[in-house]
């Protein structure tokens, strides 16, 4: 769904491959024991522990690493050797959060921050269009952090930084029950939906730096204390003032150190640094000590969710909480590893055959200009006589074409979505961008990023991981320019074959949400994608009256341009076109109802106005009239935008938009309802088959 038509006229998770091992963009050095060391460390920082939900890690931890006792505040407990000198080693395993404090009766959910202290100027804006989890007593369920669509907010006035008050919750439910029938309760943590990020020589993610320090104290405590006693603990409500650490220092009594693995006072120009701190409140005077040592990695982006660490800087902090240990480090030690998250169990329902297509084809990074991929998983995906028939014309478009040759009839999605293109590269690396298509960059801003090479490929190189660069700090919501980085300099970018014009996105993780909601980036238009797909696959060409084209077009985002070269080759004899394509719903509570409000859930819509057209009332009827005798659920109504169809109408061919309601245009975490998209489908075919 184009904002700027108007203007200029208008399956399978892919695995993210293994990349150069020459630069090591990704390095997954596997030791013979197990994953390599960016597996293990990602592992640590994708634990969850909420304050007062830090259960969900220490039992991880407890059933992988023996040894370790629970303490009445959930802190773990380690001790090795024996006599003096007495130390304790020490790191918190939480990290600030949110939590549910209102459940809404249309079943949205209001949140507040857990724990004291800003971790960064953007904290809440991070989160804003962004997957998030639920953390419930009986697991977690998937949600989404709302956002404005983008189509809807044009000629507003710059916005403020996202707060508390902004944010709003989506689970998928339409009342309070459906909240409470998905084991939500008030006070449950919601935490962002994102596991360890690996770039470059770098791990990434919320609070990386302690998260390696976590890592780093658990694999000292495999080691052996050379002389006296060393208690490890990894505690528990960091976020309270370090309340579990203290509890733990009393019920120790005297100690002759203590060390605390924890965040840097600034940024540190040294892998490591280490500073004391002179009676902090958290340290007991049972201990006998008036201060402690604070050891904390270099970090990058410090705050941020996506804060960075270099493998070599992890290292060296593992040398030194070793030191502090009192272990011998006679042998390189292995970081220990956590298992992964466990995968979300497939649904098997009537919406199962919908949703798995539409998987298929989110998956697919295909920015504007580059559709490649998603291009070849649609006509892998078409029924046997669509891929006997499909063509690609010299635009990209590709085109269907059966039946008889007479009263022809066009249905159009595009295979686009928004994203960035590279437009510079800086000496350090650092990738400045330009966008394809409407979009608001700060969704974007702090998340990790995905480069993608065009075919040929370089080296059998895909991707390259890395991040999008956020602001330090901010007083608006939209940067000036959004750049990324990807671990590496501006010199090795190049010699890896990263150039202008290639496009960069962020990851995917098309996921449902509540009893028929599906969540993804791209549903504008894989969702259309889809609908055409799966209605190919009930036509029987030999039964067709009439000629029927489904066609795909690309650079749709960036002003029809697929379809401006399909116009001049099909205007002059196409009857009608349908443009399949979203109708950007004000179905949410940031939105005004005076216009595109389509309710998620009731039916498919007729996108009857937009900024590019206004289809024939006539039209309208006719197709109202198809739906009533199929009991086709059925809306009309009006939105903003313009579609690829509307570039037919000046060849005097007969246009109506055809459309699914959808929240939270262009963003992350687009959401539509199974149930409209398959009353989509059947829609166009009952219009194909009409007599």
């Amino acid at each position: 769904m184009s904002i700027d038509a108007v203007v200029v006229r208008r399956a399978a998770l892919l695995t993210l491959a293994a990349l150069s091992s020459l630069f090591c963009f990704t390095s997954e050095s596997t030791a013979q024991d197990g994953p390599g060391v960016f597996t293990r460390l990602r592992s640590w920082i994708a634990l969850d522990a909420p304050p007062g939900w830090e259960h969900r890690a220490t039992d991880v931890i407890m059933r992988n690493m023996p040894g370790w006792q629970r303490d009445a505040l959930g802190n773990l407990i380690l001790r090795k050797g024996n006599g003096s000198p007495r130390r304790v080693v020490a790191c918190a395993l939480d990290r600030p959060g949110f939590a549910v404090t209102e459940i809404t009766d249309e079943g949205y959910l209001r949140l507040r921050e857990v724990g004291a202290g800003r971790q960064h100027s953007l904290w809440n804006q991070f989160h804003e269009g962004q997957q998030l989890r639920v953390l419930t007593r009986n697991g977690n369920v998937p949600a989404v952090a709302i956002v404005k669509s983008t189509h809807l907010q044009r000629g507003r006035a710059p916005a403020p930084v996202t707060t508390l008050d902004d944010m709003w919750v989506d689970v998928g439910a339409t009342s309070r029950n459906d909240v409470r029938r998905l084991g939500i309760e008030m006070l449950d943590p919601v935490v962002r939906e994102a596991s360890g990020w690996g770039y470059g020589d770098f791990v990434s993610g919320h609070m990386a730096g302690v998260r390696v320090g976590c890592a780093a104290v658990a694999a000292a405590a495999t080691g052996q204390v050379a002389s006296g006693e060393t208690i490890f603990l990894l505690t528990t409500l960091r976020s309270f003032g370090h309340d579990g650490l203290e509890a733990a220092l009393r019920s120790l009594g005297r100690v002759d150190q203590v060390t605390l693995i924890d965040q840097a006072a600034e940024t540190a120009s040294t892998a490591v640094s280490q500073r004391k701190v002179e009676k902090p409140s958290y340290l007991p005077e049972s201990t006998g000590l008036t201060s402690l040592t604070i050891l904390a990695p270099r970090v990058r982006y410090p705050g941020s969710l996506v804060e960075s660490v270099n493998i070599s800087d992890a290292d060296e902090l593992k040398r030194e909480v070793e030191k502090a240990a009192g272990v011998a480090t006679t042998r390189a030690r292995e970081w220990p590893a956590m298992p992964p998250p466990s995968a979300a169990l497939q649904r098997s329902d009537a919406f199962e055959r919908t949703a798995a297509m539409l998987s298929r084809f989110a998956y697919a990074y295909s920015v504007s200009g580059h559709e490649h991929d998603v291009r070849d998983a649609v006509q892998s995906a078409l029924p046997s006589w669509g891929r006997a028939a499909a063509h690609t014309d010299a635009e990209g478009n590709l085109i269907v074409e059966a039946g008889p040759d007479r009263d022809p009839v066009m249905f159009i999605a595009h295979l686009d979505e928004v994203g960035f293109e590279v437009s510079n590269i800086a000496a350090d690396g650092t990738v400045s961008l330009r966008t394809r298509g409407g979009l608001f960059p700060s969704l974007w801003e702090g998340q990790p990023a995905i480069l993608h090479f065009d075919p040929p490929l370089t080296n059998n190189q895909r991707r390259l991981h890395g991040v999008f660069v956020p602001r330090d700090t901010a007083t608006t919501k939209q940067p000036e320019a959004l750049t990324a980085w990807f671990g590496v300099d501006g010199a090795a970018l190049k010699q890896a074959g990263v150039v202008n014009g290639l496009s960069v996105t962020a990851e995917k993780d098309p996921t449902r949400i509540g009893a028929t909601r599906f969540t993804a980036r791209s549903l504008d238009d894989r969702a259309g994608t889809t609908a055409l797909v799966l209605a190919a696959h009930r036509i029987n060409p030999a039964l067709l009256k009439r000629k029927v084209i489904f066609a795909w077009s690309v650079r749709e985002e960036t002003g029809l341009e697929g379809a401006i070269a399909m116009g001049k080759k099909y205007g002059a004899t196409v009857k009608r076109v349908f443009s399949v394509d979203t109708f950007v719903s004000s179905d949410s509570p940031l939105e005004t109802t005076r216009f595109a409000h389509a309710p998620l859930g009731q039916g498919a819509v007729i996108r009857g106005l937009d900024n590019a057209s206004v289809a024939p009332p006539a039209e309208i009827d006719r197709v109202l009239n198809i739906a009533r005798t199929q009991n086709i659920p059925l809306q009309v109504g009006a939105t903003n935008g313009g579609t690829d169809g509307s570039d037919f109408i000046r060849y005097g061919v007969l246009h109506v938009g055809l459309s699914w309601p959808g929240r939270y245009s262009h963003s992350p975490v687009e959401v539509l309802d199974l149930r409209d998209l398959q009353a989509l489908e059947r829609l166009i075919f009952a219009i194909v088959t009409a007599p």
